[in-house]
């Protein structure tokens, strides 16, 4: 088992590292098997925070509202990981999100990583389901904030003692960082095209956005202008 590592989880406005926002980051910093730092901020999003996510995570557009953007927070978050492993339960879905916000920003994040999730689907696997709540209750982990970053993290971290206490011994490999592979990919700016075209939408059906227009991706302008249309219909 690895003594020293950064475990990290994040909440995000869904699933999409290349539409949706971080909300969230929570991480630990473990030297020799013991917490010697954290890192917990929420993270204002450019986009209001809808309802079922607030119903999962807990976390509100009021919450959120003095927090710092992600522009602010990415580069802290990847100096306090410095050069240490990663930890985390489906790393990957996080750490796409982590890469590709880092990206947006001129930041490299290139990483080791060992996920939870991986090893318990192969020691476990008889356990019908692997998700944290699931190896906490197996565990008997307390995680006193489910689906709040830093708390999903420190229950990471346990997690990961616990099954390398029974099973690094007779799967050595399992408890291993890996080299965490995502490319990022590169967002296109919205054309003057499309820029007119939601301007002249908005105007139309005196729509007001909480977003700033002008800051948005080629994929991301399409997806506002199909949800307006969807909403209120085309001009006529």
């Amino acid at each position: 088992m690895i003594k020293d590592y950064v475990a990290f989880d994040l909440e995000t406005t869904g699933l999409s590292c290349d539409t949706d926002e971080i909300i969230e980051i929570g991480a630990l910093k473990v030297k020799d098997g013991k917490v010697c730092d954290r890192f917990m901020t929420l993270i204002h999003p450019k986009k209001a925070i809808r309802p079922e996510i607030t119903a999962i995570t807990g976390i509100t557009n009021e919450m959120t509202k003095a927090a710092p953007e992600a522009v602010e927070v990415i580069p802290k978050f990847l100096e306090f990981c410095g050069d240490e492993v990663l930890l985390g339960h489906n790393i990957m879905f996080d750490y796409k999100f982590t890469k590709t916000f880092a990206g947006r920003f001129g930041l490299t994040f290139e990483k080791c990583g060992i996920d939870t999730l991986k090893i318990a689907r192969k020691v476990l696997p008889d356990l019908p389901s692997k998700s944290l709540g699931a190896l906490c209750e197996y565990y008997q982990v307390v995680n006193a904030a489910a689906h709040r970053a830093y708390h999903d993290a420190l229950a990471t971290a346990k997690i990961y003692q616990m099954m390398a206490h029974y099973f690094e011994q007779s799967n050595p490999k399992l408890f291993e960082p890996q080299p965490l592979t995502f490319k990022v990919k590169k967002s296109q700016p919205a054309t003057m095209k499309q820029k007119s075209y939601l301007t002249s939408l908005m105007a139309y059906h005196r729509i007001k956005m909480d977003v700033d227009v002008s800051n948005l991706s080629k994929s991301e302008m399409s997806k506002v202008i199909d949800r307006i249309i969807l909403q209120y219909g085309r001009m006529m």
